[in-house]
């Protein structure tokens, strides 16, 4: 029995709660991490799992020794990346998750620069809006937007993004342009729900010490914020753009800021990672990596007028 192999399939389930999942995250199959962990129980002489047909738990002994576990792996994997950090760039597989609209923003900006100077990584970037399960589901670190509350994380803040109201311009020639928030009353406008609770987001607006908050009633809401960016491109009404997305149509000519003597509240990007004793050399290098990226990238520090 692989020792090392054995203790790696036991966290992986304990972490993610079951079997199959363990076993895709550790690209194996299914009948192989049962084997490893049932020969890990006979040579411990101990059950370390609880299993029924529903789901599976740890137990006492199980609970003790996930910790050393991890302690273990930790060592050995810090122990490797000291190596192979002096040898060159982090290299192995990278898996990260931004929410859709920064993808294709960083897509188009960015991660030519990280891939060029980190060759040896292999990026995987899921691309979503919901919330994501980064233990359970394998994820390295995220992108997100607004406050980070979930005390078993690490949040290192990286920007500040406004929403712009905006439309296209063909929409604007053809409906008005709004020269007060109340004014959109008149208009077709566009909202965004939250995938996880389908609270829709608010609309607010700032000038002069006067602050305005309101959710309107929309015939369109979306849960994508790309395919919420491609909705306003398409002219189908007036939307609130992410700031540093804006930035990029406005100058391609296919947006159009309204109110802009109006700013709406900052809101703060975060690049999060599991809090553990050690960070991976790789997870470091993207981190370092999209703080500098954002330090200077347009539409994150102020709003956009």
């Amino acid at each position: 029995m692989d020792k090392l192999k054995a203790m790696e399939a036991f966290v992986r389930v304990v972490d993610t709660g079951g079997f199959t999942r363990a076993a895709e995250l550790m690209q194996a199959p299914k009948a192989t991490v049962s084997t490893l962990i049932q020969d890990l129980e006979s040579q411990l002489g101990v059950r370390l799992l609880h299993r029924t047909t529903r789901k599976v738990t740890v137990t006492a002994d199980g609970a003790s020794y996930y910790e050393r576990c991890l302690r273990i792996l930790d060592d050995l994997r810090e122990a490797d990346e000291s190596v192979s950090s002096r040898q060159g760039d982090p290299n192995g597989r990278l898996r990260v998750d931004v929410f859709t609209g920064m993808a294709s923003y960083l897509m188009v900006s960015g991660l030519p620069d990280f891939l060029a100077r980190h060759p040896r990584i292999r990026l995987e970037m899921g691309c979503s809006d919901r919330p994501v399960n980064m233990v359970s589901e394998g994820v390295d670190c995220v992108i997100r937007a607004g406050e980070v509350n979930d005390s078993s994380l690490i949040a290192r803040r990286i920007g500040s993004m406004w929403f712009v109201p905006s439309a296209s311009p063909a929409y604007l020639a053809q409906h008005g342009v709004p020269r007060h928030p109340n004014d959109l009353h008149q208009h077709t406008l566009i909202n965004y729900f939250l995938p996880a609770s389908g609270r829709v987001t608010p609309w607010d607006f700032s000038k002069d010490g006067e602050r305005l908050e309101w959710t309107p009633d929309t015939c369109l809401a979306l849960n994508d914020s790309k395919v919420y960016e491609d909705a306003c491109l398409a002219g189908m009404g007036i939307g609130t753009v992410p700031s540093f997305a804006y930035q990029r149509y406005h100058q391609q000519g296919l947006l159009q800021a309204v109110l802009t003597d109006w700013v709406s509240d900052p809101v703060p990007l975060y690049v999060v990672y599991a809090s553990k004793r050690h960070l991976s050399t790789k997870v470091q290098a993207f981190v370092e990596w999209v703080a500098e990226f954002f330090e200077n990238a347009p539409g994150l520090r102020r709003p956009v007028n």
